[in-house]
């Protein structure tokens, strides 16, 4: 049996019903994750400019867009995908490298909206989204992080699996819906060198995309039947190693959902580690960075070649500069949305402690990479003193976790652009999302002030 067959009918098995309820709850969380990251991306330029397009496109005003109105289902996945993936808060997965949220949801959404279903079907359909895109991640990781941004490639099998759960496909049309999501995933890492807004697109074509491979696999448009492991698939195309046993060990047995991580600071998840323990050793001390003489940070070597950047130009780079990160997590011991400023870009406190930032691969981190994003870190003091660090999990694992409280919290101050009430409602909506059965009224703009 190819092991799109077998995913194919994990899909169709799964029911709301057999769901235990923690990974109910669970799933509600990582909703209301994925709307925090979403609402405070919408009004950003990247985002602007793809609304503008999705206007020029048109299309039947089949489901909501986080900015306001409605448009097709192919648009509002493209344009909702992107927005919650700018603000570097969306969620993440250790194993498969992959930020399920942004290309899983935000198809569900726009297609279960347009069918007229109930939170307990979109529910489901995220959970058979993050397992399916979760293991196709695990199966090629890392080697294939290397050129290919996994919740690009990866996602877009997830997200065509939701929406094949939603338009309840049979195995068969599942098995070619895999096989267009396969040929169609896509998305490069060389965005990194020039900051390129593609790294918005990236998430938002992977949830149209996997749009597009569902709703042609519901008229038997056919895909390829061994996307996976053919001779000319995914894995052999773009992964120089792969393990095809992690694609079903477990599968049907376990919810690989319950795995997923939380990010707490914006900034590339890469950086997390080191910010975890500058921030919480300036907080504990009161550390002025005038005391500091030198701070070394080792890591896996993935960390490095995505976040080594000295001398960020922009607040962009600066998210993807583990040098950077860490002065600034020391000096403001904040991560947030808001301390990522063009102010402290240019802080000249931050650009000192920045150039006593060393980076390298240190072989027992990198070892236990991706299972483990950890980081040990020397702060090297003008005292002769020297604080060792570590951690093997940043904050918002599942063995560091966040709690429901904490997510709220996030959701609250990322969705401060809207009216406070209509945030407080989305939350309470998604809280209870098991006895909704307008789904659009899961965003702000439909709703009425209080």
């Amino acid at each position: 049996m190819s092991l799109s067959k077998q995913l194919a009918e994990y899909v169709v098995s799964l029911k709301y019903d057999d769901i235990p309820e923690d990974v109910v709850e669970f799933t509600k969380l990582c909703i209301l994750d994925y709307f925090s990251s979403a609402i405070a991306g919408k009004d950003m330029p990247p985002i602007q400019k793809i609304e503008e397009m999705v206007e020029v496109l048109g299309g039947n005003e089949q489901a909501s867009l986080i900015n306001g109105g409605k448009s097709s289902v192919a648009n509002a996945a493209l344009l909702n995908g992107a927005s919650s993936h700018i603000v570097e808060q969306d969620d993440i997965h250790k194993s498969s490298i992959i930020h399920a949220a942004t290309v899983v949801i935000p198809a569900a959404l726009a297609v279960a909206e347009w069918k007229k279903l109930d939170g307990k079907d979109l529910i489901t359909a995220v959970v058979a989204g993050y397992e399916v895109c979760f293991r196709i991640g695990e199966a090629v990781s890392p080697s294939h992080y290397y050129y290919w941004h996994n919740t690009a490639t990866c996602g877009t099998f997830g997200s065509a699996a939701a929406v094949a759960k939603l338009l309840d496909l049979s195995v068969e049309q599942i098995v070619h819906a895999l096989g267009s999501a396969g040929t169609q995933a896509a998305g490069l890492w060389e965005f990194i060198e020039d900051g390129a807004m593609s790294k918005q697109l990236h998430p938002g074509k992977a949830a149209m995309n996997g749009v597009i491979a569902a709703m042609l696999a519901e008229k038997d448009f056919t895909g390829a039947s061994k996307i996976l492991e053919g001779r000319r698939g995914f894995f052999e195309a773009m992964s120089y190693e792969y393990d095809a046993s992690k694609i079903t060990a477990g599968l049907g047995s376990e919810f690989k959902i319950m795995e997923n991580s939380f990010k707490i600071h914006a900034s590339c998840r890469h950086t997390h580690h080191a910010m975890d323990l500058v921030s919480d050793l300036a907080k504990q001390q009161d550390l002025d960075p005038d005391a500091v003489d030198k701070i070394e940070v080792g890591t896996y070597q993935v960390a490095i070649n995505i976040t080594d950047d000295e001398d960020p130009q922009t607040i962009y780079q600066g998210k993807f500069s583990l040098q950077y990160c860490t002065a600034l997590a020391l000096v403001k011991q904040s991560g947030s949305l808001d301390t990522f400023t063009e102010e402290n870009l240019w802080d000249e406190t931050v650009r000192e402690l920045m150039q006593k930032v060393e980076v390298y691969v240190d072989d027992d981190v990198d070892a236990a990479y991706p299972e483990k994003w950890g980081a040990n870190v020397k702060v090297h003091l003008t005292n002769g003193e020297t604080v060792e660090l570590s951690t093997e999990y940043p904050k918002g694992d599942p063995e560091n976790n966040v709690s429901p409280d904490e997510l709220y919290d996030k959701f609250m101050v990322l969705a401060k652009g809207i009216d406070e009430s209509r945030a407080e409602e989305v939350a309470e909506n998604i809280m209870t999302l098991e006895d909704i059965s307008d789904l659009s009224m899961l965003f702000p703009h439909n709703m009425a002030v209080k």
